[in-house]
């Protein structure tokens, strides 16, 4: 290996030498020859400063691009400083110009191996010189890379027949050995290499590495001195000591390699990733994604950057492009069983489990012993409900790691989903046991027995617990939401309130004391809890949108806005509080503060997923589906592996009416994850729009089979039965729905199903038994009352509705139904409710309508005529809302004002109650 002098460390007159050291190159190349040129490029290289040295090769390539010598030493350098993809491209030139083989092939083929093209490494070599031992040793490595164990030791020994003593063979040789899982045999290789090479560098460094890769630090480190006694600049030296250093988490030793190495070559990206791992490894992930951009600027097909930036993109939550790095990784390497994991991580982080089993299954059949692997791939079936597959794979795991809590813990909810509770419990016990140091096994303990009913089991948990973790307010806090479980409220405040004494600032103990005293009616009390906390922790967002919450409930949505606001100026750089603000501003109506927000927080944060679908729901709120199908496009670019995004894609296109777009969105989406519910389920929206109800038969029937614990394909199947005219059969299949998802929705559509079949009794069972179980349930009942008013039995809608109301007493919907319904039985109180919706809801249409009516009924036109405009402003479509403005305005006497309404109403077309009467007052009256 050449030697490279070492070089000072200067101040700001070296900075400056530097600088005019370029300008003096680059300006006076026209008064030097090529020879000239040349002669600098090789003592600047010779020296060390390679940066000068491509300076003036590349003056003289200016000069003759051509020139062969200035081509191959321009390789050389690439070579040498990291730049692989350059070499190559700089030794295919040199050789294209006739340089000599013997000098130029071997910096291709190390450019080609570093790049992990190894058969390109076979097909370059086929025509160099078979017995030269250099050619054999880099076909040994080319065939060691491509796990070709045989031809790989017969080019090396191939190589050592020629030279005994030759190096790079003895140490492919051991390379083979150490492939062969024969590290002893590899330790005499290089030992031998060491003997016959004392002063070879790469033996030394090789001899290093095997004692690292045996756990031998000590002995490594003192095999890299070895080899930088013999040349202080051998950059692989100083970095791989700094890899030893910080495995070892011994930073600051590690600096100081990487600064030896980055002394010898600056630029070099080796360094350059020793940097970024470096970087990693002290958490500061940001750091370590930034320079790894710089490394595979230079170098794209470094494979060893592109993993890190796998795993540091994993890490930052940039799962996307974790995949895109983490794929290329294994199209290079398939049997890179760490980079497989890695990538079923992310994948299943992004939701594309069935794409995750593929990558697992791949390296299950390479590694079918590996825990870790065995693991993911429980997880993998669990995401997608295959909940006995989930457990097979969690016990071989278990099987192979009894003692790791994690698995046994993972074995335990996947039983749970199964229903088998006791053996659930039994691995959660185990867990626990096996975890005691941590309290993350016996929360899920209790939690389990919690959600199954158990309490004094989960007490029992939580008391384990209680003897290693006294200071714990997550305990303190799990056995306080045990006893609300069990209706022991003082108990519970209790254990709430050890929590907060024990921290603070502990937002989950906090809230829930603050419901407590809101179920108490203590308002105020709820919002000391808050502002307690605030006091402690000014910036903590939660305890804000709590309170705005709170301020929401009171009807006060002007400080529910201020909380918000306070929350986004003390966080400016979480986005969770803007996002909160832009939400509840979308809840008030205010689409267009919404939207304006949405934009802010994506102009500032333009790679964001999260808010780029934010963004797309702002304008959908704001009924801008144009934008908001566009914004999905740009999600689409940034994730381009993402089902969810083409599905929504594909649900706004067949909003829009362009079925050809939909459909080409929906089969992208199920090419990217074919068993993707909502994808099957846009696909039969247009075959159900197209009337092809035996493919939509045919869909549910899939899904069913598919997805056994999803009530998709029986109400898909009830969809289509529906569309067909056989409501009884209809209904049917949405009662096996509900039996699948057991959901009020589901139970809705049931009943409404039987009823359109004729069959009131049955629609009207399922509504009696779902309120046995469910006396509050406020959608079913006012799906009851809405059956009621359907039927004509408005007493018994008025009664519904005002359960609802017992309830929900704030439900604008329920207060505007009923006051309509009351009305029409000309029962006193229709007008207060009516004026407590319009309280609620001033901006909403058919509340207006509502109310404005009422009154001009009740003989207050004066009061009721603006109320009756301003409906009309909300909803100027609505036949049935001009129609009463009509009817206000003929009251008033303005009889050309009711005529111009009256005509509007006609001429609409709409049905509605009043339609009859609107026609023959146009033709009578006005």
């Amino acid at each position: 290996m050449r030697k490279k002098s070492v070089k000072q460390r200067f101040g700001v007159a070296a900075i400056s030498t530097t600088i005019l050291l370029g300008s003096v190159l680059a300006g006076c190349d026209r008064f030097q020859s090529e020879d000239g040129l040349m002669a600098d490029a090789r003592k600047y290289h010779q020296s060390g400063d390679d940066k000068a040295a491509v300076i003036q090769l590349k003056n003289v390539l200016q000069k003759n691009a051509d020139h062969m010598q200035a081509r191959l030493l321009l390789a050389q350098v690439y070579e040498q400083t990291g730049d692989f993809a350059s070499a190559e491209k700089e030794a295919r030139k040199a050789l294209s110009l006739g340089a000599d083989a013997a000098q130029a092939l071997p910096v291709l083929a190390n450019a080609l191996l570093a790049q992990g093209q190894y058969q390109k490494v076979i097909d370059e070599l086929a025509n160099a010189p078979g017995a030269d031992p250099l050619f054999q040793t880099l076909r040994g490595n080319a065939y060691l890379a491509l796990t070709n164990k045989a031809a790989a030791r017969s080019a090396f020994e191939s190589a050592l027949a020629a030279k005994p003593d030759h190096a790079a063979a003895m140490i492919g040789l051991a390379k083979l050995a150490l492939l062969e899982r024969q590290p002893e045999v590899a330790s005499r290789l290089a030992g031998q290499a060491a003997e016959a090479n004392a002063q070879n560098v790469e033996v030394w460094l090789f001899k290093g590495d095997i004692h690292r890769l045996q756990g031998q630090a000590t002995e490594a480190l003192a095999a890299y001195d070895r080899a930088i006694a013999i040349n202080p600049n051998t950059l692989v030296a100083h970095l791989q000591k700094s890899l030893l250093f910080i495995n070892q988490k011994k930073f600051s030793e590690a600096r100081a390699s990487l600064d030896a190495a980055k002394k010898t070559a600056p630029d070099n990206i080796l360094a350059l990733y020793g940097e970024a791992l470096l970087s990693y490894s002290e958490d500061k992930t940001a750091a370590a994604n930034e320079t790894l951009l710089q490394v595979l600027r230079r170098a794209p097909e470094y494979m060893p950057a592109v993993l890190l930036s796998g795993v540091v993109n994993l890490k930052l939550g940039a799962t996307q492009q974790a995949e895109q790095h983490l794929k290329k990784v294994l199209e290079k390497d398939p049997n890179n069983l760490y980079a497989a994991k890695l990538l079923a991580s992310a994948l299943l982080q992004n939701g594309q489990a069935s794409r995750a089993v593929s990558v697992i299954d791949a390296a299950l059949k390479k590694s079918p012993d590996d825990a870790q692997l065995l693991a993911q791939a429980g997880e993998a079936q669990m995401r997608l409900q295959n909940f006995s597959r989930a457990t097979e794979y969690y016990e071989r795991a278990t099987a192979l790691a009894p003692k790791t809590a994690p698995l046994h813990t993972a074995l335990g909810m996947s039983r749970l989903a199964q229903g088998e509770e006791r053996r659930a419990i039994a691995e959660l016990e185990t867990a626990a046991t096996l975890d005691a140091k941590t309290t993350k096994a016996g929360v899920m303990l209790a939690m389990t027995h919690l959600r199954l009913k158990q309490y004094d089991q989960a007490l029992a948990a939580v008391q384990g617990m209680e003897k290693e973790h006294a200071s714990n307010p997550v305990v303190a806090n799990l056995k306080g939401n045990i006893y609300l479980a069990k209706r022991d409220l003082p108990a519970a405040r209790a254990n709430f309130e050890k929590a907060l004494s024990l921290e603070s600032t502990f937002f989950p103990a906090a809230a829930s004391l603050a419901k407590l005293d809101l179920g108490d009616n203590k308002v105020d009390a709820a919002k000391k809890r808050f502002e307690t906390l605030l006091a402690k922790d000014k910036k903590n967002f939660q305890a804000m949108a709590a309170l705005a919450d709170i301020a929401i409930a009171e009807n006060k949505p002007e400080a529910a806005i201020a909380w918000l606001e306070k929350a986004v100026k003390e966080n400016p750089d979480d986005i969770k509080p803007s996002m909160l603000l832009a939400a509840h501003q979308l809840r008030l109506g205010d689409g267009q503060k919404a939207l304006n927000t949405a934009r802010n927080l994506q102009s500032l944060h333009p790679s964001n997923p999260e808010l780029l679908d934010f963004l797309a729901r702002s304008q959908l709120a704001t009924g801008d589906r144009e934008a908001a199908l566009s914004t999905y496009g740009k999600l689409a670019v940034l994730q381009p592996t993402s089902a969810m995004v083409q599905v929504q894609i594909a649900t706004l296109n067949l909003a829009g009416r362009n079925d050809a777009a939909a459909a080409d969105a929906a089969a992208k989406a199920l090419t990217l994850q074919p068993d993707l519910i909502e994808a099957q389920l846009v696909q039969s929206a247009l075959d159900m729009k197209a009337k092809r109800y035996d493919q939509v038969l045919k869909a549910a029937r899939q899904l069913q089979k598919q997805h056994e614990k999803s009530p998709a394909g029986y109400a898909l199947e009830g969809d289509a039965l529906l569309a067909q005219g056989q409501p009884a059969s209809a209904a049917k299949a949405f009662d096996q729905a509900f039996a699948v998802g057991k959901t009020a929705p589901l139970l809705v559509r049931a009943s409404q199903t039987w009823q359109q079949a004729g069959n009131q009794k049955e629609a009207e069972a399922r509504l009696d038994r779902w309120f046995k179980d469910h006396p509050n349930d406020v959608q079913v009942r006012l799906h009851l009352a809405n059956m009621d008013l359907a039927n004509k039995r408005n007493k018994e809608a008025i009664a519904q509705f005002q359960r609802v109301l017992a309830v929900d007493p704030k439900n604008v919907v329920t207060l505007n139904n009923l006051a309509s319904a009351m009305h029409e039985e000309k029962l006193p109180g229709a007008l207060d409710y009516a004026k407590k919706a319009y309280g609620l809801a001033p901006k909403s249409a058919d509340v207006a309508d509502t109310l404005g009516w009422i009154l001009v009924e009740q003989g207050d036109v004066a009061q009721g005529l603006p109320k009756l405009k301003e409906a009309v402003a909300a909803n100027p479509n609505s036949a049935e809302i001009r129609y009463h403005l009509a009817m206000a305005l003929l009251k008033s006497g303005d009889k050309a004002a009711a005529r111009n309404e009256m005509e509007q109403v006609v001429k609409s077309g709409q049905h509605f109650a009043g339609a009859a009467d609107a026609q023959r007052l146009l033709k009578e009256s006005l």
